[in-house]
């Protein structure tokens, strides 16, 4: 450990786990489990939209989203969450981690509900109004990802960081999995209830009105976690780091985590002073100072979230467009629109219980053995071997009686890309960077994540059409077909390996230390010149 490491943060460093940190990944957690509640569940209704509001009696098969309204209902709530990570991320160095975090979740709560509620006395006006609120939804969402990741950092230790900020991000496979189970109960109730022939038995029949209900509830549902968070969230006192080191009160900083961590902390004004005023704690993010130190960091947090979230969410939102093609879910006409709903929402759970789930739970359990690098690049490789596996003989999946082979294939890059970068990218942003920067810095490595997934979202939703005009979406121009577009996302892949090698490993180190806030210039700069070539 530094010398001049204060003693309200060496004792955060080195004090065992206690309860205060798993309530601190309970109330972060929650806002994760939102946040994937509320990006993913869209997908499991775009049908029923299409359905109910595209409707075309003279049409053979179900009624569809045109690709310009399917593009912005899908990814306009990613355009939000990328502003917001970039704006609250900021926020959070600028007024602290606590004043920022009840704001996000009340965004959260009102957006979710507004969604739901979303009015119009024609198609486009219910959608404009869904999309609307879809941008503040996510605008909410993105400031959740820099402050839960930072403050988890800031209030773990450094034996078992890693594993904890890893649980908080965790949380998101449950709201995924939540976000299926609800769907399913809601359409299995609804099955029950209103029952209707299939589209080609009787087009309009085929979706009742009550179905409108169904993607309503399931949306508007998605603000109950975060409305239960709220008020512990608002509880919990300012990160150490941020109190010390940033509003440099070393008052309140050893006050507010002696009742934390039980124990009396002596107060170092002198100490704060003398750390905030050293060099090494003076520079901005646009500074060459940064950039010396910093900027190959910076350069490997956000290229390789970027690239990761590319074929992360492409997958993810498009499940549905992947199980039709390889037939696991019947064709549409022989379905009435709340089967549909049942169908997408039990294909998708499935997903998450075999592999979505379970890849997180692993980092959680290795990150702190293992490392952070290590993690990242394995999963990269087996992204890139597995969407490989999928798309070299693809024609092989696509016929009868090998589609179970094509599920497991699926399920297993989603298993890697969650015990792997997705999990890890989301983890070093938040340990590498100076606590003055480090929200700002996270924000910047999400919202790349964000432009990837935007990338992903709208690009494989044109790219995975087919060549064949038989075979293609209502309204959308050829693509390069499912095939093709599994190959330009393993390419994306074995590129986030590559850039993998530009960020540091900060396994058993303090925030300090990785940072530098506490060492010396001659010290800094053997650290910086080490970390951008070699792994630790």
């Amino acid at each position: 450990m530094a010398g001049g490491q204060l003693q309200v943060l060496g004792a955060l460093d080195l004090a065992k786990t206690q309860w205060y940190h798993f309530t601190a990944i309970v109330i972060a957690g929650m806002g994760f489990f939102t946040d994937a509640y509320d990006l993913f569940c869209i997908s499991l209704v775009t049908k029923l939209l299409g359905r109910i509001y595209y409707f075309d009696p003279s049409s053979t098969s179900p009624g569809t989203l045109p690709p310009n309204v399917s593009a912005a209902v899908t990814g306009v709530a990613f355009c939000g969450t990328l502003s917001g990570q970039l704006f609250f991320g900021w926020l959070g160095d600028k007024l602290g981690r606590k004043k920022v975090y009840g704001m996000t979740l009340m965004l959260m709560v009102i957006c979710s509900i507004a969604s739901g509620l979303s009015f119009g006395h024609t198609a486009k006006g219910v959608i404009a109004t869904l999309c609307f609120f879809r941008f503040w939804l996510g605008f909410g969402i993105g400031g959740d990802y820099p402050l839960s990741a930072t403050i988890m950092s800031e209030y773990a230790n450094k034996k078992t960081r890693g594993a904890f900020i890893a649980a908080v991000f965790a949380m998101q496979g449950f709201g995924i999995l939540t976000g299926g189970i609800v769907a399913i109960i809601i359409s299995a109730a609804f099955k029950r209830h209103f029952d209707a022939p299939a589209y080609k038995d009787d087009r309009a029949g085929s979706t009742v009105p009550e179905a409108d209900y169904i993607w309503r509830t399931i949306l508007m549902l998605g603000a109950l976690p975060a409305a239960m968070t709220y008020y512990w969230r608002m509880k919990m006192p300012e990160t150490a780091r941020y109190t010390a080191l940033v509003a440099k009160n070393a008052k309140q900083a050893a006050s507010d985590m002696s009742k934390v961590l039980q124990v009396d902390i002596v107060e170092e004004q002198e100490k704060v002073e003398q750390l905030t005023m050293k060099e090494a704690n003076k520079f901005g993010l646009f500074s060459k100072e940064f950039a010396r130190r910093h900027g190959l960091h910076l350069l490997g947090t956000t290229t390789t979230w970027f690239l990761l979230d590319i074929a992360f969410y492409s997958q993810n939102l498009f499940q549905k467009d992947i199980f039709s093609a390889i037939g696991w879910l019947p064709k549409a006409d022989t379905m009435n629109a709340i089967e549909e709903v049942f169908r997408i929402a039990r294909a998708q759970t499935l997903i998450a219980l075999c592999g979505t789930v379970p890849g997180y739970w692993f980092t959680v359990a290795f990150i702190d053995t293992v490392g952070r690098f290590t993690i990242q690049l394995m999963g990269f490789f087996f992204m890139t071997v597995f969407i490989l596996g999928l798309a070299i003989p693809y024609h092989h999946w696509t016929t009868k009686g090998n589609h179970i082979g094509f599920i497991i294939m699926y399920a297993l890059t989603f298993f890697f890309a969650n015990f792997g970068p997705n999990s890890t990218t989301f983890i070093v942003p938040a340990e590498i960077f100076p606590a003055r920067l480090r929200s700002t810095c996270h924000g910047i490595s999400a919202a790349a994540g964000k432009a990837g997934a935007i990338v992903g979202a709208f690009g494989f939703l044109y790219a995975a059409q087919s060549k064949d005009p038989a075979k293609r979406d209502k309204g959308y121009p050829a693509g390069i077909g499912v095939r093709n577009a599994l190959f330009v996302l393993a390419a994306s892949n074995l590129l986030g390996m590559i850039f993998t090698f530009l960020v540091p490993e900060s396994k058993g180190k303090s925030l300090e230390e990785i940072s530098g806030e506490n060492e010396d210039e001659d010290q800094i700069d053997s650290a910086a010149a080490y970390n951008r070539t070699v792994p630790v």
